[in-house]
């Protein structure tokens, strides 16, 4: 057993309204350069949808994760090194700019230079890549108001396995929200692509990264992806990806897009593994397996076996108590709900969703039935708007157990919560039901619901005597290489796509501070978000001066 930690984030899709917040904060940090316009990190699909960039669920077209083979190993399945050799200089397989999108500004210009005239002067829409005018036809976030189309369905790669489970009747449409990062894998397929070995997966927490000094633009690792986060700067020749953050993760942040989620559907946590355990996991021969198997992989922290192998292995106490707390542990593991993003690519995906359940009091209600009883509900189940056998193709490879599973115990929480609410005395068989305690359930109740700041993110921080093994992996991926998130200025060839990066006047942990008090503090005007009253803006009140 060789114990290892790898920093994991669970989303809960039932409180994803497509505000796109995190998209935008997310470009705002990372990818607001030149040379990245296209390229989101962060971004929200429709679902259903073709996704982004289009169809990239399509693996027969894009080549991307791991096959197993007749010997129960496991290979790219864009293929081997010969056949990467080959093609190192001219990669076919690849997105274009289309699949992607073409990104655009406006000529605001001729709004507020145009002459006097008897026609209103029109901002004409122009690419960001040629400077020409362009047409808009979609872009990353472009399938909200289509979910459930026509125009969607016939390109989404999910729903043509399913279509006999999904009907385009009006009344069955069914959308909802699918936000995706990077998923840091424990077995990246992104990185067994590279041939340069510029991508690598950091010993100390499981970040995957891009060395951008070792990294020559062959582009294999954009193949190599199933999920594709891997974008290509075509002004530094670099390729570049989701960081998770990891500038503010080693001081004990959560990622940008966890702190700015309107939703707060994002959930931060450590998790212990066994990596000699990885590679068979993945190679598993039914895929319906994957499940279970990366399951298997994960190390109980409370077990004193994994704490002292764990501390043997160089990972200090309070990272092992931060895995202990950590509620991507209990989501995953203890109350089963959170499932993996695609697991059939046998990457062993790090950012796992609890599934959307969908609507169904009002249905049961409209039938004259209680919809909030247990028994209508557990029943209605396998009855919901968004069908099953589409959330086991995205989450569990096909197989609708688990996810019955996790929105049964959902369900079973509503109704729970639900009896408590109204006054009336807790039933204990509705949590036995699905296998809980009314503990566990008052637990997972407030994890979903009600949970604070802290419980959202636990994040242990680096430690000092690690700074110059941080430092020399720093160096390995700035981000003050040319044309970096680093660069503030206006860039390697002299333009920049958007505005310069503001200073921050307040350290990261005097943000911590202000997000987990309970009572105001003291506040810089120049970075003001609207919490608290800042001294001096506002004249004092009459009991202040008494």
């Amino acid at each position: 057993m060789r114990v290892m930690a790898q920093i994991a984030m669970v989303m809960n899709l039932d409180k994803c309204i497509g505000c796109h917040t995190c998209s935008v904060t997310c470009k705002q940090a990372w990818t607001n350069r030149s040379g990245v316009e296209y390229v989101w990190f962060n971004n929200v699909e429709s679902r259903p949808g073709q996704g982004y960039p289009r169809t990239y669920q399509d693996q027969d077209r894009w080549q991307g994760g791991w096959v197993r083979t007749r010997t129960g190993r496991l290979k790219p399945r864009s293929g081997g090194r010969i056949k990467r050799l080959f093609s190192i200089f001219a990669n076919p397989i690849l997105p274009r700019i289309g699949d992607y999108y073409e990104p655009w500004t406006y000529d605001y210009e001729n709004l507020l230079t145009a002459p006097a005239g008897e026609d209103l002067p029109v901002a004409r829409p122009k690419s960001l890549l040629t400077g020409e005018d362009t047409k808009v036809t979609w872009s990353a976030n472009w399938d909200d108001s289509l979910g459930g189309g026509n125009e969607v369905l016939q390109g989404d790669p999910i729903l043509r396995k399913v279509s006999d489970q999904v009907r385009q009747e009006y009344e069955k449409a069914f959308l909802f929200f699918l936000p995706r990062i990077c998923e840091h894998c424990l077995n990246p397929s992104c990185a067994a692509s590279c041939p340069s070995g510029a991508i690598y997966k950091r010993a100390e927490d499981g970040i995957v990264l891009v060395d951008q000094d070792r990294c020559r633009g062959w582009r294999m690792c954009v193949t190599g992806c199933p999920y594709k986060k891997v974008y290509f700067n075509h002004r530094t020749g670099k390729a570049e990806k989701c960081t998770f953050c990891f500038p503010r993760i080693e001081i004990g942040q959560p990622t940008i897009c966890s702190e700015t989620c309107v939703g707060r559907l994002r959930y931060i946590g450590l998790m212990l593994y066994d990596a000699d355990a990885v590679a068979k996991a993945a190679a598993v021969e039914d895929e319906h397996d994957l499940y279970d198997a990366q399951r298997s992989v994960f190390l109980d922290p409370w077990d004193p076996t994994v704490a002292k192998a764990a501390l043997a292995a160089g990972i200090p106490e309070d990272w092992i108590a931060a895995a202990r707390r950590s509620p991507v542990w209990d989501l995953i593991m203890k109350y089963e709900v959170a499932l993996p993003l695609h697991p059939e690519y046998r990457t062993m995906p790090m950012v796992w969703y609890i599934p959307p359940l969908s609507p169904v009091v009002d249905v049961l209600r409209d039938t004259g039935h209680d919809g909030e009883d247990p028994h209508n509900l557990f029943g209605a189940v396998d009855a919901l708007r968004i069908p099953m056998e589409y959330l086991a193709e995205l989450f569990t490879a096909g197989d609708p157990a688990p996810v019955r599973e996790a929105l049964n115990r959902l369900a079973a929480m509503r109704a729970y919560q639900r009896r408590i609410n109204l006054g009336e005395k807790p039933d204990g068989s509705i949590p036995a039901a699905v296998g809980m305690t009314p503990e566990e359930m008052d637990e997972m109740y407030r994890l979903l619901a009600i949970a604070k700041y802290e419980q959202r993110y636990v994040i242990p921080s680096a430690h000092a005597e690690d700074a110059h093994r941080l430092e020399g992996l720093g160096a390995e991926c700035s981000l003050d290489y040319e044309g970096g998130p680093g660069m503030y200025q206006t860039g390697p060839f002299g333009e920049a796509s958007g505005t310069a990066v503001p200073v921050q006047v307040e350290t990261f942990h005097m943000l911590q501070d202000r997000q987990t008090a309970d009572e105001p503090r003291r506040l810089n005007l120049l970075n003001w978000d609207g919490k608290g009253t800042p001294e001096g803006m506002f004249p004092p009140r009459e009991e202040d001066r008494s």
